[in-house]
């Protein structure tokens, strides 16, 4: 078990800097839009690429208020459609960062579509996207660290370690491959 810091100061191993660290709720940021017919796909249900284009920005926008700097969509880790979103739903996209390294920072989106008449709220897609903080001068600049405060959070810290650790090994995979073509 990786330990994780927290407010008191307990690290990695490494100095954290607690006072200047945030909690995952200060990043939280819920976009919320009515779906319109024009939002369709041919089957009649919310396109995936629109509820994709509302997970991209939430995430962007708690990835900016985290770093209080421009933050740009570095990757999408993985995202799941759970269920259809239709016409007529209220969507609130719910998004804040899990955790954050040097410059990189990953959030999870989460997307709930809620039935107006009724009242029902069901999850309908997760996500977890990466950005990376840029500079006034459009480079990769350092972002304080993500300081999670419950157990939940300290989990979902550890989990994004383990999906950082994928990542990286499936981008070495990918360079491997593209230099055995050329």
């Amino acid at each position: 078990m990786i330990p994780v810091p927290t407010r008191t100061g307990v690290g990695l191993g490494t100095l954290i800097d607690v006072e200047n660290g945030k909690s995952p709720q200060e990043s939280a940021v819920t976009l919320t839009q009515m779906m319109h017919p024009e939002h369709a796909n041919p089957l009649g249900n919310v396109h995936g690429g629109w509820i994709l284009k509302l997970i991209d920005e939430a995430g962007g926008i708690a990835a900016a208020r985290h770093a209080r700097l421009p933050a740009v969509t570095a990757e999408i880790d993985t995202v799941s459609f759970r269920e259809a979103v239709h016409v007529g739903n209220l969507v609130h996209v719910n998004a804040k960062l899990i955790r954050s390294w040097r410059t990189s920072m990953e959030a999870e989106v989460i997307v709930e579509a809620e039935d107006l008449l009724s009242g029902e709220r069901r999850v309908t897609s997760v996500a977890y996207l990466v950005f990376v903080a840029l500079d006034f001068n459009g480079k990769p600049t350092p972002v304080v660290p993500v300081i999670p405060e419950t157990p939940e959070e300290k989990l979902k810290w550890e989990q994004a370690d383990k999906r950082r650790q994928e990542r990286l090994a499936r981008r070495e995979q990918e360079r491997a491959n593209l230099s055995l073509q050329h």
